[in-house]
């Protein structure tokens, strides 16, 4: 049981961050408000701007953790003086347009372009827009190795496996991680170029699945969990009416990744191991006995994960470049609302009430900001 501002725990602590560029500034609230609430992660698991947030958490002690995120985003974030230099009706373009034409100090530099273009053959270490060893180096410079040598907390990075498709979670349970692993997580093609793991190519997780719950989902043995889900992405929302909206729409929905329909079924498959387990006990003692039938029973459990979901807001202005919006202005009010959404629901502390037995997994959503304002 671990404690926190909201009382005691049941079981491990679990931090799911999404990939989502500029929108993680809301993942530094969240976890701003659970350190300060002395609620920290066992498990940390992470998808691009998710695994570089995670592995900061993880590659650091404790009393380090929020002032190393707090660097990361203090060493990304643009300069103070690009917005101004545009009027203040194409403030939001000018700083988006600065973001794209030069990059992210500390994170991303542009390319030069290449004789032949887009069809220029430069391998697959190089075939991208933006080069990232200015990210290596920042991360160098935050990240202890040690600390992450350590597995407490536990960090898993999802990335993907370039030639053959495949979704792999790279865990510090299972095999030392390096920054190589978390820069994998994180290179979102066509933008950031694959990073070499072993002898292999990797992208960003993200483009396979980029809400990576189903890790502490599947984990043998599976234990209590409370897991907290930051999504940065928004599956809903109104119908678009121009094809700026259209982009911008269908990449809320591309990033959310059925992080829904993720849920709603290991609710199903939770709910028939509690099944399992139930009727396990109904069988004679000498049908247990039987090796076949002993380990068809072992498919059932009786643990409780507690998913709280943690939906960041959308602002006024964000659009289909929202997650390159690394402006002061615009990483101080998603840390913020990360800040306060992480708060009301460790004050509400929903995982203190009763559960229905045979629920494997129950579902907490956050209150969105403009409901919480309308009641107080």
């Amino acid at each position: 049981m671990a404690s926190c501002g909201g009382g005691e725990v049941p079981g491990q602590v679990v931090l799911v961050l999404q990939g989502g560029g500029a929108l993680g500034a809301y993942q530094l609230g969240v976890y701003q408000a659970l350190h300060e609430a002395g609620h920290e992660p066992d498990w940390v698991i992470g998808t691009s701007i998710g695994a570089i947030n995670g592995a900061i958490i993880a590659g650091n002690p404790h009393d380090e953790r929020l002032a190393r995120l707090e660097a990361f985003w203090d060493k990304v974030r643009l300069s103070s003086l690009i917005e101004p230099m545009a009027g203040p009706w194409a403030s939001h373009w000018y700083a988006n347009f600065a973001t794209t034409v030069c990059g992210i100090p500390g994170f991303f530099v542009p390319r030069a372009i290449p004789f032949g273009g887009i069809y220029a053959p430069l391998g697959v270490y190089a075939a991208s827009w933006y080069r990232t060893d200015e990210l290596r180096e920042t991360l160098a410079a935050l990240v202890d190795p040690q600390m992450l040598a350590r597995r407490a907390p536990r960090l898993a990075v999802a990335a993907v496996a370039v030639t053959s498709g495949e979704l792999v979670y790279f865990d510090s349970h299972k095999q030392p991680l390096e920054l190589a692993h978390v820069l994998a997580s994180g290179a979102l093609p066509p933008a950031f170029p694959a990073i070499r793991v072993g002898e292999e190519p990797y992208w960003d997780g993200g483009i396979y699945s980029n809400t990576p719950i189903e890790a502490v989902m599947d984990d043998h043995p599976r234990r209590d969990s409370v897991i907290f889900t930051v999504n940065v992405w928004h599956a809903q929302g109104p119908a678009p009416r121009s094809i700026w909206q259209v982009l911008g729409r269908q990449k809320n929905i591309q990033y959310a990744s059925r992080a829904d329909s993720h849920i709603a079924r290991q609710k199903q498959i939770h709910r028939m191991r509690h099944i399992i387990r139930k009727l396990k006990h109904h069988l004679p003692a000498e049908a247990l006995d039987d090796p076949a039938v002993h380990d068809l029973a072992a498919h059932g459990c009786g643990t409780t994960m507690h998913v709280v979901r943690l939906l960041a807001p959308e602002f006024d202005g964000d659009d289909y470049t929202k997650d390159i919006d690394f402006t002061p202005a615009g990483i101080a009010a998603r840390r913020a609302a990360g800040y306060a959404d992480a708060r009301a629901m460790l004050e509400r502390a929903p995982w203190r009430a009763p559960v229905e037995p045979m629920e494997g997994v129950v579902i907490h959503q956050n209150m969105p900001m403009t409901e919480r304002l309308a009641k107080s």
